[in-house]
């Protein structure tokens, strides 16, 4: 059955070839969307969008910013392959390809980067969503294992990168929406020279569709450059302050009747969660000549957090740093490049309940990632990668309470070598073809390590795997169309799985095999492109089909072999349009259909399917003394679905309560607001 939709699926993406071979009127070049002349860096060397030897998504700053700017995930949304749980604008959990799913309540394993400075902190947790998105202006996506490329990290990786400065301006802008939702932000680039420097400072603030849902998040971001013809040196700084209230999962009978609702034992005591966070890094960059180039990147970064909980209070910070290193040598046939990544931490934690302590540790953290690859082209319709890397992780454990006895140690693991091959084929621009076969891993984290009585569980192994994947990339009807269709296998080996024992204990465990195979594809359309009315009409749709299942599962004696993961929908679809019927209007549109999901590995609760819709106008009021002044409205959910955008899967029933599955999603809601640059 699988085969049979994957043909399918394949057959209609195809399909746009005959409609190419038809004859079609001439278009000047300006009319065009050139996408394939996209230039990409994910893979380590910079390389153009067609001619990479592997799957890649992108979405620029105009994608990025094109809904409210609140939410993280409709964003990941336009991409295949990708979804992304929100429970709130503070509880997020993403998965690429089915990996990621079992986490509770963040992302840990997927690896994610802000111009090149690793935002994944030393325990594997990443929060992209954290950066506003008013400052971002490219995403990129690798998909699957690629500790090749980047280490620790079986999902992929996420690279963000701000916007670039070429012209001194100021921009300001001020949102209002639902929930007392207000949004502040003002920002500024300047350019003279060889320096270009920007940066944007901006507050959000919300009420909460639910109880106990109040957000607060004021941040700065800001990058520069200097360049030199033999040299340069950049920067990147970001502020963060939050705080979020906790609303937690509710069961099902109050998600159906009263989902405003906050789980009750979180109501009571108004539990929330605080912190503030820092992350700087200085880039220098040295041309040692035409075809030699070294990136060495210094960066630090802290964390001081509190988490007011029903069970304890869990006050926790980090602070550390690395360094990391890229040599890059490049010919007429081939690039090559050789790094290292070194990141150590200092995490330490204490737990109090009633103002006593029941538990405090400090632990330090070492990550090593030494790489390589090399692209070689023997023509030009030839591009082949091949590469590994070695990764070295350990974690020192210090106890600070006496009352349960020194629990003091190391936990070392073994040195994990990842390889990678990947190759493309471009007889032209028209068309491309890749396959790509990668290792992957991902390490537990410390608190996966440690057993319910403080012991650290010395017999925990890292999880590892395997992908195989291969797709086509085609530019159709004069470069006006984009379409990439991708097929894939996971294979994962000691997959780590975190048990909940209690409501305020978990552990990790290895629990066998999973096996993930999917499809993803992606369609760019210009529909059309008139210099007046109807203007331009774009289309971006992707769709992605996943199968994930357990192979070897084994769970307090039962076997769940053959059932499928929970919390991973099998059927996504997103399209966006985008239309500008004047220069100065635009209007823009969303359709997601997400399939249903099952919440258990028994296979037993079923979340149902649901389909959004999203709508925004805009004007832009161009003045020569002024600037520019654009208004807009938008409203989001316009159908009003009930739906949960996040669940807590295998949730368990304490006493005679439900299990606490559903994170319920914002009904229907607006936001207009105000943006001025000069």
């Amino acid at each position: 059955m699988l085969e049979k939709r994957i043909l399918f699926v394949l057959g209609v993406i195809f399909l746009p070839l005959a409609i190419d071979a038809q004859e079609l009127s001439p278009r000047k070049e300006d009319t065009t969307l050139l996408l394939h002349e996209v230039i990409v860096n994910a893979y380590q060397v910079n390389t153009r969008w067609h001619n990479v030897p592997g799957s890649i998504s992108v979405l620029s700053g105009r994608e990025v910013q094109a809904g409210d700017g609140n939410n993280f995930a409709s964003v990941l949304h336009a991409l295949p392959g990708i979804y992304m749980h929100s429970g709130t604008y503070a509880t997020n959990r993403i998965v690429i390809r089915g990996v990621g799913s079992r986490t509770p309540y963040n992302t840990n394993r997927i690896k994610a980067y802000l111009n090149d400075i690793p935002l994944t902190s030393s325990d594997g947790i990443s929060s992209p969503e954290d950066i506003d998105l008013s400052g971002i202006g490219r995403i990129e996506i690798t998909k699957g294992p690629a500790s090749a490329l980047y280490g620790s990290g079986l999902g992929g990786n996420i690279n963000l990168f701000t916007q670039d400065s070429y012209r001194n301006s100021f921009n300001a802008l001020l949102q209002q929406g639902s929930f007392n939702t207000l949004k502040a932000a003002i920002g500024s680039s300047f350019h003279h020279n060889d320096l270009d420097i920007s940066g944007n400072i901006n507050h959000t603030r919300s009420d909460g569709y639910r109880e106990n849902n109040h957000f607060r998040r004021t941040s700065l971001l800001s990058s520069g450059s200097w360049e030199k013809p033999e040299h340069a040196l950049e920067y990147t700084l970001l502020l963060l302050d939050m705080n979020a209230g906790i609303p937690s999962s509710i069961g099902e009978s109050l998600f159906k009747t009263d989902p405003k609702a906050a789980a009750p034992n979180w109501e009571t005591i108004g539990g929330f969660k605080e912190y503030r966070r820092g992350l700087a890094g200085i880039t220098l960059e040295n041309r040692l000549s035409g075809v030699l180039n070294n990136r060495l990147t210094f960066f630090g970064r802290w964390v001081e957090s509190y988490e007011k909980r029903p069970f304890n209070n869990l006050t926790d910070g980090s602070r550390g740093g690395g360094i990391r290193n890229k040599l890059n040598y490049h010919a007429e046939k081939y690039d090559a490049v050789i790094g290292l990544e070194w990141i150590t931490d200092t995490y330490r934690w204490k737990l109090d309940l009633q103002d006593e302590v029941i538990n405090k540790n400090s632990e330090t953290r070492n990550h090593l990632n030494v790489f390589a690859m090399t692209y070689f082209r023997p023509s030009l319709k030839w591009n082949v990668s091949l590469g590994g890397a070695v990764n070295k992780i350990g974690y020192e454990l210090t106890d600070k309470f006496p009352g349960n006895g020194n629990q003091s140690g190391n936990r070392g693991f073994p040195v994990i070598f990842s390889p990678r091959l990947g190759v493309n084929y471009a007889p032209g621009n028209r068309m491309a073809l890749y396959a790509s076969v990668g290792h992957g891993f991902s390490m537990p984290s410390p608190e996966e390590t440690l057993l319910p009585e403080g012991n650290i569980n010395k017999e925990l192994q890292p999880e590892q795997g395997w992908q195989y994947e291969a797709g086509i990339r085609l530019n159709l009807l004069c470069n006006t169309a984009q379409v990439e269709a991708t097929v894939y296998q996971i294979n994962l080996n000691n997959l780590l799985v975190t048990k909940r024992l209690t409501e305020d204990i978990f552990t990790g465990i290895n629990a066998g095999k999973t096996r993930h195979r999917g499809v993803e594809l992606l369609w760019k359309q210009q529909i059309f492109h008139n210099l007046n009315f109807p203007g331009n009409l774009h289309m971006n749709a992707n769709y992605t089909f996943s199968q994930n299942r357990f192979i070897d599962f084994t769970d307090d004696n039962k076997t769940y072999d053959g059932n499928l993961l929970p919390g991973i929908p099998s059927h996504l679809f997103q399209t966006t349009l985008v239309w500008n019927p004047l220069k100065q209007l635009v209007l823009n549109v969303r359709f997601q259909y997400t399939g249903e999901q099952l919440i258990d590995d028994a296979n037993t609760v079923t979340n149902d399917a649901y389909f959004l819709s999203d709508g925004k106008v805009s004007y832009l009021f161009k003045t020569t003394r002024l600037g520019n002044v654009e208004l807009y409205a938008g409203m989001n959910n316009i159908t009003d679905t009930l739906y949960s955008p996040m669940l807590n899967v295998n949730a368990v029933a304490f006493g005679n309560a439900e299990p606490r599955y559903y994170y319920p999603g914002l009904p229907r809601h607006y936001y207009y607001g105000v943006s001025w640059s000069f």
